[in-house]
């Protein structure tokens, strides 16, 4: 899935600064599709060690930013206003289990997502931010370390209407959280 060698947004990230917040850009699920994605979640069995994402954390990432200068937020979020967003319908192609232990659903890469996370990339680059070399893989991390973890037998009948994105925080912390920032588009 992915090349070994390719340096990863990650790996590139500059360390943390004082005035720094740590970014990224994603699909917001609205109230109702985020307790269906619970829903999904809970179909699962989890191995004890499972760590699965609690219901107001789900989300679908666009782009990991990390580290980004508090000062610089307004003009990020003003070019990211500007970019074109058009209407998506994403349709859960199923669970699946990824190599470190990270349970997802996975979604469809439908044109205008793709698009999507193309002119956000590209907007990200203008401002310095590393992007990550992997192929987009659209999908909603339901759990870490979860090795051993079994995905429900039944299909998957899940759609997601969207033509937003946000640009959210991700707040350290004991009981680390994310906020929107901003949403850009319709949702």
């Amino acid at each position: 899935m992915t090349n070994p060698e390719a340096a990863t947004a990650l790996e590139k990230a500059r360390p943390m600064q004082q005035d720094d917040v740590r970014l990224f850009t994603a699909l917001w699920p609205d109230e109702r599709l985020r307790a269906r994605l619970g829903r999904e979640r809970d179909r699962w069995r989890w191995p004890p060690a499972a760590r699965p994402v609690d219901d107001a954390r789900l989300h679908m990432t666009l782009h990991f930013i990390g580290a980004f200068a508090r000062s610089r937020t307004a003009a990020l979020e003003s070019a990211l206003e500007a970019l074109p967003i058009a209407p998506a319908i994403l349709r859960a192609l199923g669970p699946e289990l990824w190599p470190g232990g990270i349970a997802v659903l996975r979604f469809s890469a439908a044109p205008a997502l793709a698009e999507l996370h193309a002119s956000i990339g590209a907007a990200l680059q203008a401002f310095g931010v590393a992007l990550d070399a992997r192929p987009f893989a659209p999908h909603v991390t339901l759990a870490r370390r979860a090795r051993g973890a079994t995905p429900p037998a039944r299909p998957v009948d899940l759609e997601w209407h969207t033509s937003a994105f946000a640009l959210v925080e991700s707040v350290p912390g004991a009981q680390a959280s994310y906020r929107v920032l901003r949403s850009f588009g319709a949702g």
